[in-house]
């Protein structure tokens, strides 16, 4: 089974869970994605996303999509897989590869937020902001003394912000619309309205059931659980 599909950011809404309280959801249209390759070693599949005229396409791109029988698609990519043996070249997979309480790692190009100072790139403190002080924001001593005598590689420097790819892990599934093809993901992804997604399974959190109530491991009792176990060893 592919390990994942590719989508476009929708925006953020917010949902009512099975307890009644609200969820801060991001809706990504996923799918229908389209088989254009299959790998044996390692196993892989190549999908396709977007549909596009054919004047948008390259004429390699054409000959490829005409190959495979599919119209013209705008994304590309790559995805694990586990058996290749029950897709086929051309084969359209939706949404419902995820289920709801499944969660997934989610990769994007983050907000390109233009040439930045030090204090909003790195979170710098800043410098004194009286005594006739002239250096608020601005870059204080970043030599190295006599020893290595230069700037050390990497500094943390004023420069260009955001527009990088960036992958947010574990995000849970609350909903999947298989009419609409849209995913319902609890939290917030990387990238602006429309930007292109990639959504793997996530290998590190396991599926649970949203029916499960997360109140559960919440003690009863509201007394301290210290003083009880030292009420215990006293015998009252």
């Amino acid at each position: 089974m592919i390990s994942g599909l590719l989508g476009k950011k929708v925006g953020m809404t917010q949902v009512f869970d099975k307890e009644g309280d609200i969820v801060p959801v991001t809706v990504v249209e996923t799918g229908p994605c389209f088989i254009l390759g299959l790998q044996d070693a390692p196993l892989k599949v190549r999908i396709g996303f977007d549909l596009v005229k054919e004047s948008r396409a390259s004429k390699p791109r054409l000959g490829l999509f005409k190959k495979v029988g599919v119209q013209p698609l705008r994304i590309i990519k790559e995805f694990r897989s586990s058996d290749n043996k029950d897709y086929k070249l051309g084969q359209e997979i939706k949404v419902d590869l995820f289920k709801p309480g499944e969660y997934v790692d989610v990769t994007g190009i983050s907000i390109g937020k233009g040439f930045q100072g030090g204090m909003k790139r790195w979170n710098w403190s800043g410098g004194p902001e009286t005594h006739g002080s002239m250096h608020h924001r601005r870059v204080g001593s970043i030599g190295s003394s006599s020893e290595p005598s230069r700037i050390w590689k990497g500094h943390h420097m004023p420069g260009h912000m955001g527009a990088a790819t960036v992958t947010v892990q574990s995000l849970r599934v609350m909903q999947v619309d298989s009419e609409h093809n849209l995913l319902v993901l609890k939290g917030a992804v990387p990238g602006h309205r429309h930007s292109y997604l990639s959504i793997n399974k996530s290998r590190k959190k396991a599926f649970r059931s949203l029916d499960e109530s997360k109140r559960g491991n919440v003690r009863s009792s509201k007394k301290n659980p210290m003083k009880e176990s030292k009420a215990k060893a006293k015998g009252k």
